[in-house]
């Protein structure tokens, strides 16, 4: 009499079980050294952070800039693409102006921000055409950003912009005897470093820098969102505080920020004298650097003895306005800081 008995080997094409417990243990093995690897870039280069740094601000930034195409004037030429410094692939710029135009005009050198390491010449373009609308010429220039250039590339590259649009003044309808500095966040920065440059010689040597503007072309600067103490940036907690680190490692490329050459020159509060040209500053009641950078900027100029004119807004203004609200034209306050801007252009652009 035979007997059947289930057979205690594996099947065909069965797995034992300690193979699978070897091939998940291996998998577990390669999640974990990528997850350690990422880590790990995250804190040896600022590659990582001041990417995803990049693609959140450059979102943005484009997000606003279709928001503003409704806004865009019609009338307006411009001159695209100029390349102001040889052999340099950054070095671009656009000019826009009022097709009418038949004489040289006062003109708006806006440089743009985000951080320093984001950012484009083409974002907020239709608010440079509604500057241009008004009666100037508006020039937004390129520079290269962090982290594959580092301080203080980009302020030679500015300065050279400058030079540039003088010697093609007349091509660009340009008048070189009315000129204003501009620009937003980290173009704030920028310009204003440019600013104190310009008037201020022990600085220009510091920096060894020859500035392209003489201090009687430089009639104005305006100043939106900017960082004009570069230290109270770094250390900050939370994703903010991560960000701005990261931006200002991949733009100074050191992380040791507290004696870093870089941060002391950036920081404009320390450099700014009573030869500053007049000087018009914003920011919203929502954005931490208004109380933070911009109205220390403002008390400080006024000290010494400069025209300032301020637009800010009480803490409980609502609806509370947010980093880089002037190119929010469909909110009043945006319109209202476009005019406020404009008034102080004419002012100090008056032949």
């Amino acid at each position: 009499m035979t007997t059947d008995t289930a057979s205690e080997s594996p099947s065909a094409g069965a797995v034992p079980r300690s193979r699978w417990r070897r091939r998940i243990l291996w998998v577990v093995g390669i999640l974990v050294a990528l997850v350690l690897a990422a880590v790990l870039a995250f804190t040896v280069t600022p590659w990582p952070g001041s990417m995803v740094v990049r693609f959140v601000f450059d979102r943005g930034a484009a997000k606003t800039t279709s928001a503003l195409e409704k806004h865009a004037p019609q009338g307006i030429a411009s001159i695209t693409d100029q390349q102001y410094r040889d052999g340099d692939p950054d070095a671009l710029l656009d000019v826009y102006f009022p097709e009418s135009t038949t004489a040289p005009l006062p003109a708006v050198i806006w440089t743009h921000g985000g951080a320093w390491i984001s950012g484009d010449k083409s974002h907020y373009s239709p608010y440079y055409q509604l500057l241009a609308e008004r009666g100037f010429t508006v020039v937004s220039l390129d520079y290269s950003l962090g982290p594959e250039h580092t301080y203080p590339t980009a302020v030679h590259q500015l300065n050279d912009a400058h030079a540039y649009v003088l010697a093609n003044a007349e091509r660009l309808h340009v008048d070189p005897t009315r000129i204003v500095l501009a620009g937003d966040s980290a173009g704030a920065q920028l310009s204003s470093q440019l600013a104190a440059l310009v008037t201020d010689p022990g600085y220009a040597r510091e920096l060894d820098i020859a500035p392209a503007l003489r201090p009687e072309q430089l009639r104005g600067v305006v100043l939106n969102c900017g960082i004009y103490e570069v230290d109270k940036m770094a250390g900050g907690s939370g994703i903010v505080g991560w960000g701005a680190n990261q931006a200002l490692w991949a733009y100074t490329g050191s992380r040791d920020f507290e004696d870093s050459t870089a941060v002391e020159q950036m920081s404009t509060m320390r450099h700014v004298t009573a030869q500053f040209p007049p000087t018009y500053i914003s920011g919203g009641n929502g954005d931490p650097l208004t109380d933070e950078q911009s109205k220390p900027l403002a008390t400080e100029l006024g000290g010494l003895g400069v025209e300032v004119t301020t637009l800010f807004y009480p803490e409980d203004h609502e609806p509370a306005l947010p980093h880089e609200y002037q190119f929010d034209l469909d909110n009043e306050d945006g319109e209202r800081a476009l005019e406020r801007t404009v008034e102080f252009l004419k002012a100090h652009t008056a032949p």
